[in-house]
């Protein structure tokens, strides 16, 4: 008989407060409100304890805090980018691949409190879990340490990822800047697929076509990832016949 996987318990918090950004004074604090905690705690958790307050509240209010933090830095640290290239370049800092990368950085994965369910299906490393337990993360430090203190504690997350082009390329929305692309001319942007190999073990094709002209093609294990494969070398494509960064400074 096949032995049944267990679910992992949530490591102690206390191995998290010694690789966030916090001084032992902050720390303490934050410990102490019991918001650290909740944080930590994923609604599947909530499910399986008679309702238990779950992160989502604080994931709402982290969101906001990190937006406004990454936005005022980028505003101060760029001044002659137009808005369009902030926008593309908060968009990419604060995207769901990008905060996972910080979330597998402080292993936060580790310290998550999940359902049963959730767990054995590999919830420590969903990067919408990390990302979003990030954000919450974000929201205690801000309801117990205060707005100056949380916008300091986004930044050195960041750091030093925050200008790196390597870091906002792999939080870049490839499919919405070609979207946007397109449509500044006026052109639809389509996207077919083909598979292939074992059913277990498929390889998506994608081939995106702009106003009926083959643009670019992409590979995958899932449709989405080859479909964001293909619009990632159309973007890279258009852009260097124009001469154009990825990622502008100024």
């Amino acid at each position: 008989m096949a032995r049944r996987r267990r679910a992992t318990e949530a490591a102690a918090p206390q191995g998290l407060l010694d690789t966030l950004p916090l001084d032992a004074g902050q720390a303490a604090d934050l410990t102490d409100s019991g918001l650290l905690d909740l944080a930590l705690t994923h609604r599947s958790y909530s499910y399986e304890h008679d309702g238990l307050p779950h992160n989502e509240r604080l994931e709402f209010l982290g969101d906001a805090v990190l937006q406004l933090a990454v936005t005022e830095h980028l505003y101060a640290a760029h001044p002659t980018l137009p808005e369009g290239d902030l926008a593309r370049r908060r968009a990419a800092t604060v995207s769901t691949r990008a905060l996972a990368v910080i979330a597998s950085r402080l292993d936060l994965g580790a310290y998550v409190r999940l359902g049963r369910g959730e767990d054995l299906t590999g919830g420590r490393a969903k990067a919408s879990i990390l990302a979003d337990t990030t954000e919450a993360v974000i929201g205690a430090v801000h309801l117990a340490l205060g707005q100056d203190v949380s916008r300091r504690f986004v930044l050195d997350l960041l750091s030093p990822m925050l200008d790196s082009d390597e870091f906002l390329e792999a939080g870049y929305d490839f499919k919405s800047r070609l979207q946007e692309i397109a449509a500044a001319e006026g052109k639809d942007v389509v996207y077919a697929l083909t598979e292939s190999g074992l059913e277990h073990q498929k390889t998506f094709t994608a081939t995106v076509t702009v106003e009926g002209v083959v643009t670019a093609r992409g590979d995958g294990a899932s449709k989405k990832d080859a479909e964001l494969a293909a619009a990632q070398n159309a973007v890279r494509g258009v852009l260097a016949e124009r001469g154009e960064s990825l990622i502008p400074r100024g």
